[in-house]
């Protein structure tokens, strides 16, 4: 055996071209490449070569924004001719409105007036009807029963819903839990002036309304009626007596207290204070009414005992 070295087999292979990325999407290659169909490719050729061409897609787009321009502005015009057209029977319709509404505030101002006027007279007939039969007694009689004016010292008391109170719902007065809104109810407006007559007043009003025997104090929702007269807050409260022994014993008084818990409690404003001459107006025209006896009420044996029955 010769010593020359022996050549090595050359394994290497030959270099092949690199693989496409996507030769394993051979079917998605397709579609990409050729996404148009044949007969559409062969129809798009065919307008070519006729000359037949569509409009560009920016000029389409303008046209049809030029449309809708034009469209808008025939609107706008259209509705301004129609504004301008319908303009003044609008304003003869609304002068006429207008009108109306001052005619009918005037009559209503005449009529309250004639009312007013109504209701001096039949104050008037009532002074003069107790100077005839009420003596001696006349004055006091007319100021007890609210028909004159009532004039002296006094105390002046103002009550106000709580800062920020809310309408609605029920009240510290109208619950069993005593659950609060902040607001003056007609319960408090009846035990104020309950307490004030106890403690002496002599002549009482509310926001200007004078108060009498037959006088009351409601609820209508959230407003507060004297005699069916709404009352908006504050409410104030006039009341004619020994204004500093008035102011103390109201203050005392449970009805005093009872309003002191409200102030403490539920925010309810009030403020008190003794003044040296007060003027309370009369009160409306009185209805009085009063009772006759019955004649026939019998007893159960058929005997006529004169009583009236009810």
């Amino acid at each position: 055996m010769c010593g020359m070295s022996q050549q090595r087999p050359d394994r290497s292979t030959p270099n092949r071209p690199a693989a496409r990325p996507d030769a394993s999407m051979s079917l998605l290659t397709n579609v990409m490449d050729h996404s148009l169909d044949d007969g559409y490719a062969e129809a798009a050729a065919r307008k070519s070569e006729a000359g037949v061409r569509g409009l560009p897609r920016t000029l389409r787009a303008k046209l049809g924004l030029a449309a809708g321009l034009v469209l808008a502005a025939l609107v706008v015009t259209v509705g301004a001719a129609q504004a301008r057209i319908s303009a003044p029977t609008l304003a003869k319709e609304r002068t006429e409105l207008i009108n109306r509404i001052q005619k009918g505030t005037g009559e209503a101002d005449r009529q309250q007036q004639r009312v007013d006027a109504l209701r001096d007279d039949v104050s008037r007939m009532q002074r003069e009807a107790l100077k005839q039969h009420g003596g001696g007694k006349a004055e006091l009689l007319a100021l007890l029963a609210g028909s004159t004016q009532a004039t002296g010292p006094g105390v002046k008391l103002v009550v106000d819903d709580a800062k920020g109170a809310e309408s609605g719902g029920g009240g510290p007065r109208e619950s069993s839990d005593f659950s609060d809104t902040g607001r003056v109810r007609d319960r408090d407006m009846q035990r104020v002036v309950n307490g004030l007559w106890a403690s002496g007043a002599e002549a009482i009003s509310v926001n200007g309304q004078r108060l009498t025997s037959l006088s009351a104090i409601r609820a209508a929702g959230d407003a507060i009626l004297v005699d069916n007269k709404p009352l908006v807050p504050p409410y104030t409260v006039l009341a004619v007596g020994d204004g500093q022994r008035l102011s103390t014993a109201f203050q005392d008084s449970a009805d005093g207290q009872y309003l002191h818990i409200l102030q403490e409690n539920y925010g309810v404003r009030a403020r008190i204070s003794a003044e040296s001459e007060l003027t309370l107006p009369p009160a409306p025209s009185l209805i009085v009414r009063t009772a006759k006896p019955k004649a026939g009420a019998a007893k159960p044996d058929g005997a006529d005992t004169g009583k009236g029955t009810s």
